[in-house]
């Protein structure tokens, strides 16, 4: 999406506030191509995170919450996956926002191709989780833990933000599936802050709390939240690019008609 594309949407508005707006969003636009197209984007995450299997792997600890098991080596792609799930799905949100206030195709693409990923990045850390929690817990799943179940919210919310997505009409419809991206989104941090909000009965505050009895290598943890966010940005680039594909597809057809 470049100026020129947000200049055109922005005609009813003052001239001075139309071109510095559209002058803002372009670079902004610009920016953001540049970054998900980038190739040391691909060979960053493709870096860190051989880097990560290779602390995981050969320095993290077995033992966690006075359990050793190999089981809890999941813990550092849980956690990984779990912040760059709240990354994408607030990306979604700001990506919702920016479209209802310029209308840009750029903005609507953003939002649903984070969506996507996010509600991937979700399911793994769900998956994941679980895994772990069998190893730490000894139960697969236990409904009386409030991040548990708040992070369940969020999953079924984003996986009703796909079905609305792929039920609306491109471009007549985004408008319908951006203002769920936005209003969908109180519940992410809503369940991320629910360990402070209501006492938890498994999940211990890990930000902040001296107390937290969880043997997690910190070097390890940011190698491996660096090398999901890189994955992220790289996998957010390629399917936005599909949709660019698939708007293009579209237009042709609609003109051949």
């Amino acid at each position: 999406m470049t100026t020129d594309d947000y200049e055109r949407t922005e005609r009813n508005r003052p001239r001075s506030n139309r071109f510095s707006a559209a002058r803002i969003v372009g670079r902004v636009t610009g920016i953001l191509h540049r970054v998900t197209r980038s190739p040391a984007v691909k060979w960053g995450a493709l870096l860190f995170g051989t880097l990560s299997l290779a602390l995981v792997f050969g320095v993290a600890s077995k033992t966690m919450y006075g359990i050793e098991h190999g089981g809890n080596l999941l813990a550092y792609w849980h956690i990984a996956l779990a912040w760059v799930a709240a990354a994408a799905l607030g990306t979604t949100f700001v990506g919702s926002a920016l479209y209802l206030r310029y209308h840009g195709p750029f903005w609507s693409r953003l939002a649903h191709s984070s969506g996507e990923l996010g509600f991937l990045f979700a399911t793994l850390t769900l998956l994941l989780g679980s895994a772990w929690g069998k190893v730490i817990w000894n139960s697969w799943w236990e409904w009386t833990d409030v991040r548990l179940v708040t992070f369940l919210i969020v999953w079924f919310i984003y996986a009703g933000y796909l079905v609305v997505s792929s039920a609306t009409d491109p471009g007549s419809g985004d408008r319908y599936v951006a203002v769920y991206g936005v209003i969908g989104f109180v519940t992410v941090p809503i369940s991320y802050a629910s360990t402070r909000l209501w006492t938890p009965t498994f999940h211990e505050t890990t930000m902040g709390n001296p107390q937290v009895s969880a043997n997690i290598d910190p070097t390890t943890l940011v190698v491996t939240v660096v090398a999901a966010t890189l994955l992220y940005v790289y996998l957010l680039g390629l399917r936005i690019q599909v949709h660019e594909v698939e708007d293009r597809i579209r237009r042709r057809s609609t003109q051949r008609r």
